[in-house]
């Protein structure tokens, strides 16, 4: 089987801020204190289904390279630059079409480069059930999650019938719910949430941005002749911007009638946040969770502290506060106001 990995990495993570921030975002660092970066945890959880020349990152013209130094067994000539962000279904136009050019039986998984899976084996039985089902046939297949609780921020996957580790058709894809929608679809059973990955053969994704995007099908027409030739670059410095600045999920996936779902408990995370964060760091006894070389707690509970690359920090006397500290930077905000941590860093 002809497997490729496609690791979307453009993103800017400004809900981490001070430690994400535009000059270099949470994909690129170790949130969890693990000696790895997200976008290298993805790029792990893919080595049992495809070689590392098969993989290609997809990013922004300033992060190159950064994908470089922290991937380096990647060819060059795959990590793929956005002159400008355009969401997620040019990008993936791109990178697909590209693939095809050369590998036109590719199977091609694409993938977010800053969420986390725990549950590594079934991860890697379900991304195989899928390149199986699209090597046959011109289905897309996505990964659904099992819903641990009503969460507001995320999509949701609605599937014919709720049956895990198995593919099951898509009836629907639901944008983010409110907390009562969110409670019926776990009620009702048969949602998952989306964790934006998909798979499918090459032919089938660039028959449906045809059909269902064909603006931005007509914009890869101009670029597909420059494709690893030395005019790429400026041919897609052109081209590009002019694509509507759309989602996969608007564009093709909720106007496609042959998408199949295979869903598990992945212990999945989208590390939007830093209670999502913290809660994927083991804690003290009193409930902290802690990233960096010296970081000293005193009468604190439930706090999470992320120094990482800082000197000595040291906190007393919270609870349930959020305290973030990178290059100057420092944060210190309860965790009742989480949400407002992207504005606040404005």
């Amino acid at each position: 089987m002809d497997t490729h990995v496609v690791i979307m990495a453009g993103g800017v993570g400004s809900r981490l801020w001070p430690v994400s921030t535009p000059a270099l975002p949470k994909q690129f660092i170790d949130l969890l204190g693990v000696g790895r970066t997200l976008l290298q945890l993805t790029a792990d959880r893919f080595l049992p289904v495809a070689d590392l020349s098969h993989f290609w990152v997809v990013t922004s013209e300033r992060y190159v390279d950064t994908v470089r130094e922290q991937l380096p067994d990647i060819p060059p000539a795959q990590i793929l630059a956005e002159p400008e962000p355009r969401n997620t279904a040019p990008c993936i136009a791109y990178a697909c079409r590209k693939i095809a050019a050369r590998f036109p039986h590719a199977n091609v998984v694409v993938t977010p480069s800053d969420a986390l899976v725990l549950d590594t084996q079934l991860f890697t039985r379900m991304i195989r059930m899928a390149l199986e089902a699209t090597q046959h046939t011109a289905s897309i297949v996505t990964l659904g999650i099992r819903p641990t609780g009503p969460h507001t921020g995320y999509g949701y996957i609605q599937a014919e019938k709720p049956q895990e580790e198995t593919l099951i058709k898509v009836l629907s894809f639901k944008e983010k719910p409110n907390l009562e929608t969110a409670r019926r679809y776990l009620a009702e059973g048969g949602y998952y949430w989306n964790a934006g990955i998909f798979v499918w053969n090459v032919d089938t994704i660039n028959d449906q941005i045809r059909t269902h995007a064909p603006g931005i099908a007509a914009v890869m027409d101009r670029i597909e002749p420059a494709f690893y030739t030395e005019t790429e670059a400026a041919v897609l410095k052109e081209w590009f911007p002019q694509c509507e600045k759309i989602s996969i999920d608007y564009a093709v996936m909720e106007k496609s009638r042959d998408i199949r779902v295979v869903a598990g408990d992945l212990k999945w995370s989208d590390l939007g946040s830093w209670t999502s964060v913290g809660d994927h760091i083991r804690p003290d006894g009193q409930g902290n969770a802690c990233v960096g070389e010296d970081v000293r707690l005193f009468d604190c509970k439930g706090c999470i502290v992320h120094a990482d690359g800082s000197a000595r920090v040291v906190v007393q006397g919270l609870e349930n506060y959020i305290v973030a500290a990178k290059e100057g930077n420092i944060l210190v905000c309860s965790k009742e106001r989480e949400q407002d941590i992207r504005s606040y860093s404005e």
